[in-house]
């Protein structure tokens, strides 16, 4: 489903050295694949993210997604292949603060010019257990029922692929023990998940982890999954 060779990034600023931030990165991620990425703050965890979800581009190195050469298309094609393929869950949920989540998780679908959707909206919501709070703004919400919302929302376009960075980071222990127990059903359920955290007892839930040093990513030995606390 993915595959990268040789993903090189830099960011350079004026008057200072080029920063290396992915250093000939290698990665296959096969269909229905858990995988944790963990690291350091400013290891490269999140630019690959960006990179894996078409919201940036490498500076060289090969990016095939689905087998189709990602790297060099156009801005359109990117944008549509985000929509339809991949869902992204965010630190921060990144919720209009004025809106229902029900309202919320429609906005996907009216850039995607979709029928039926807040049936499709009620759905998704009633996926991640949020059946009854649909019409609650983000404020009546706790944070860990945000960040269901914002996984709702994620899921509502039926992505192949759930990209998500440090998703409980946010969220005390035990929201953030739902929150991985809400990743490992839809994994179950056949979804393409890679998601990025400090938390190592988190990553040892995913069924394969792999370390960011420094912009040079590594295979760690796969840890048993755990129950949910």
């Amino acid at each position: 489903m993915i595959e990268c060779r040789g993903i090189c990034k830099s960011y350079e600023r004026p008057g200072e050295p080029r920063l290396d931030v992915l250093k000939s990165v290698d990665l296959n991620i096969e269909p229905g694949e858990f995988t944790a990425v963990v690291g350091p703050s400013g290891s490269g965890k999140s630019t690959l993210m960006n990179i894996l979800g078409l919201l940036d581009r490498p500076d060289s190195g090969n990016y095939l997604l689905g087998g189709e050469p990602v790297s060099n298309l156009p801005h359109a094609r990117l944008a549509s292949l985000r929509n339809k393929k991949i869902g992204f869950v965010f630190q921060q949920f990144h919720l209009l603060p004025r809106t229902t989540a029900l309202e919320n998780v429609e906005l996907p679908l009216v850039y995607a010019d979709t029928d039926n959707i807040s049936d499709r909206a009620a759905q998704a919501l009633c996926r991640v257990g949020l059946q009854d709070r649909m019409t609650h703004t983000p404020a009546e919400l706790s944070g860990g029922q945000q960040q269901r919302v914002a996984i709702a929302r994620a899921l509502v376009n039926d992505p192949e692929i759930i990209l998500a960075d440090e998703p409980t980071g946010n969220l005390d222990r035990e929201s953030g023990a739902g929150i991985m127990a809400l990743f490992q059903e839809l994994n179950e359920s056949g979804r393409t998940i890679i998601f990025i955290t400090h938390d190592a007892a988190l990553a040892a839930r995913a069924g394969r982890v792999l370390t960011m040093n420094e912009g040079i990513l590594a295979e760690e030995p796969a840890q048993p999954v755990g129950g949910v606390a």
